[in-house]
């Protein structure tokens, strides 16, 4: 059966994220279907939850705070909290907990509006009546990371995204920000048989080894 499914599949990727076993899953799932075409794009979050929605997608892998969008079936995948990244010489840099006051009076760099960490950290700032300076917003965490190394902010990140190994940045535990990013695979109700095989090969690439 495995070559005779035909379609075409469309797959939405959170913009700058790059995950392993997304990419491993498209892989096996190619070699088993050579007959669905794979058409992958990239956008933030919210704009592929939209698109799940309306059925202009299939598959999205999304960042969201805490939960899956409401209705949608969801494979979580990884969920981490949000932390403060700034160099090992800032005035910060000796405290391992911090308090959003304590970081919003510095200028603050993060990732674009309708990403995950981006709604985890407005959500927390709105809770405690804080509204922070966002001086830099940029898709890739990479360039937020280098740029908070260089002294130009506090890099608003999550824990996997600063190395244990990195001499120049000091990773801060946010106090007050207990809701993690979460990303996960979303798609709708479908009857679609090339949709439900790429599913089973991606929990297949998630499942615990």
């Amino acid at each position: 059966m495995n070559g005779l499914i035909r379609g075409r599949l469309v797959v939405g990727m959170v913009t700058a994220c790059t995950i392993t076993g997304l990419f491993e899953a498209f892989a096996t799932f190619r070699l088993a279907h050579p007959g669905v075409e794979l058409t992958l794009l990239e956008d933030n979050s919210d704009r592929l939850i939209e698109r799940i929605r309306s059925g202009a997608a299939d598959l999205a892998l999304i960042g969201t705070a805490g939960d899956p969008p409401h209705g949608l079936n969801a494979l979580p995948i990884l969920a981490e909290r949000l932390i403060a990244a700034v160099p090992t010489d800032h005035p910060l840099a000796k405290k391992r907990q911090a308090t959003l006051a304590d970081i919003t009076a510095y200028p603050i760099m993060t990732m674009p509006q309708g990403t995950g960490i981006r709604t985890v950290f407005d959500q927390a700032c709105a809770a405690n009546g804080i509204r922070p300076n966002v001086a830099l917003q940029a898709s890739a965490p990479a360039a937020i990371a280098d740029l908070a190394r260089r002294g130009l902010g506090i890099a608003i990140l999550t824990e996997s995204m600063v190395t244990q190994d990195d001499q120049r940045l000091k990773a801060i535990t946010l106090s007050e920000i207990k809701t993690p990013a979460l990303l996960a695979l979303i798609w709708g109700t479908t009857t679609s048989p090339a949709l439900r095989e790429l599913v089973k090969h991606s929990r297949e690439a998630f499942q615990p080894a």
